[in-house]
C-alpha cells in the first residue's frame, strides 16, 4: 500500500490587497446575488466570470421548489459563458454570498457539483482560472479548480 498526500494553497486577502480588475468582478458577483431566486434557502449566491476577450458573464442561484431542480450561481456563469462563447476560457470567476441581507462573514466555497463543472471547464479550455471567493471578513484566492476538488471525476 502507498499514500498520496494532496495539499494547496489558498492566497488570503482583504479587500484593498485586490487590484482594480479583480475587485471589479468581484463587486459583480455581489450584485448578482441581488438577482438570485431563493426563495426556499434565503440563501442568495452571485458569481461572475472573466473571459479572455474582456466580457463578464453574470451568474445566479435559481432554486425550484423541487430542490434538485435548481441551480447554483457558478454553474449558470460557466454554462452561460460556454452557451454564448463556446471558444473562449473563463480568467477569473468571482462568487459571494449573502443571507439575511447581508453577505457572509466568510467566503462560501463552492458545492461538490460546481467543483467538478469547474474543473471540467478548465480541462476543455486547456488552462488554471483564478477563483476568488468574497467574505467580509477575508477573501480567498484560489489558482485553480483543481485545488478546490483534486480528484474530480475524468476518464
Amino acid at each position: 500500500m502507498r499514500k498520496e498526500t494532496y495539499t494547496f494553497e489558498v492566497e488570503i486577502l482583504e479587500w484593498s490587497e485586490l487590484g482594480s480588475k479583480v475587485q471589479n468582478i468581484i463587486s459583480k458577483a455581489k450584485s448578482n446575488t441581488e438577482r438570485a431566486y431563493s426563495p426556499y434557502s434565503k440563501f442568495s449566491v452571485g458569481a461572475a466570470a472573466l473571459l479572455e476577450n474582456g466580457k463578464i458573464i453574470d451568474g445566479n442561484n435559481q432554486e425550484n421548489m423541487a430542490y434538485p431542480s435548481g441551480l447554483c450561481a457558478e454553474r449558470i456563469a460557466i454554462f452561460s459563458a460556454g452557451a454564448l462563447f463556446p471558444n473562449e476560457p473563463i480568467k477569473i470567476l468571482a462568487i459571494a454570498a449573502q443571507t439575511g441581507g447581508s453577505f457572509t462573514d466568510e467566503p462560501v466555497t463552492p458545492c461538490g457539483g460546481c467543483r467538478q463543472v469547474l474543473s471540467e471547464q478548465e480541462m476543455r479550455q486547456k488552462k488554471e482560472m483564478d477563483i476568488y471567493l468574497y467574505g467580509k471578513k477575508k477573501i480567498y484566492h484560489i489558482k485553480g479548480a483543481n485545488k478546490l476538488m483534486p480528484l474530480s471525476f475524468s476518464f
